[in-house]
């Protein structure tokens, strides 16, 4: 059975991503780093579009943790033919109007960014591929941020981090090219979470097409990137962000 296998997928982008994957036939692995929210989600989405879901606890610095999970997907015969990534520590520490101060940041959690958006993201990928290895076929698609390219303030490991998961994507295209297993990256701009709305947004936006991205956005994007749409693209970017990223200054 082919499935999807998306991290932090119990709300939000992840969830969408999820979901518009079972639209279209796929088996869905939903992980959290909660088990009660990830098997919540997997029974909605299961129950919602009639495909096989499960849900998993999913914490960072855990290899071992990453292996059980697909060893128990491989004893129920789930093929993860698509890998998303989405799960990333944010690195804006308690506030995300504040972020975190470049003089005072503990380097502890600039370590905990890059170990969650890179060296995490490297255990899952190497577990899926082994798979997609023996099959001949594979995606996997990273969640990144228009940030690794337009820095925003007191973000400095997040921007970091992000551009590296960009290099990341084009590394593992080359590497893992040769059995059929294709990687490519989405870049979303600003998204309507509710910590945006929190946070005193509106829904209007300086980009040039007047609006942010909502999570169908973004899920569109990696479904496209995910499936047999875009069999022979590997090792690209495809930025999510209303032309934000296209100018120098908003319009005024």
């Amino acid at each position: 059975m082919k499935a999807v296998f998306v991290t932090g997928a119990a709300t939000g982008t992840g969830l969408t991503i999820a979901e518009t994957f079972a639209q279209n036939g796929y088996g869905v692995v939903i992980t959290s780093r909660t088990a009660e929210k990830a098997q919540a989600a997997a029974e909605e989405v299961g129950k919602k579009y009639g495909v096989f879901a499960k849900g998993y606890a999913l914490g960072i610095r855990n290899e071992q943790q990453v292996k059980d999970i697909f060893a128990d997907l491989d004893s129920q015969d789930v093929f993860v033919e698509t890998l998303v990534l989405n799960a990333a520590n944010l690195g804006f520490g308690n506030d995300p109007a504040k972020g975190l101060d470049f003089f005072t940041v503990p380097v502890e959690e600039i370590q905990e960014v890059f170990d969650t958006n890179l060296v995490w993201n490297f255990t899952i990928v190497r577990q899926a591929a082994l798979r997609m290895r023996e099959k001949k076929k594979g995606a996997i698609v990273f969640i990144s941020s228009n940030t690794a390219y337009r820095a925003i303030p007191n973000r400095t490991a997040y921007s970091a981090s992000k551009g590296g998961i960009n290099a990341m994507t084009r590394a593992l295209a080359v590497d893992l090219g040769p059995y059929g297993i294709r990687c490519n990256v989405v870049l979303p701009g600003t998204i309507k979470t509710d910590r945006w709305y929190n946070m005193g947004a509106n829904g209007g936006s300086k980009a040039p097409l007047g609006d942010i991205s909502d999570y169908q956005d973004i899920a569109n994007a990696a479904w496209f990137l995910g499936s047999d749409l875009s069999k022979n693209v590997t090792g690209t970017e495809l930025i999510v962000d209303g032309g934000m990223s296209a100018q120098l200054m908003p319009r005024v």
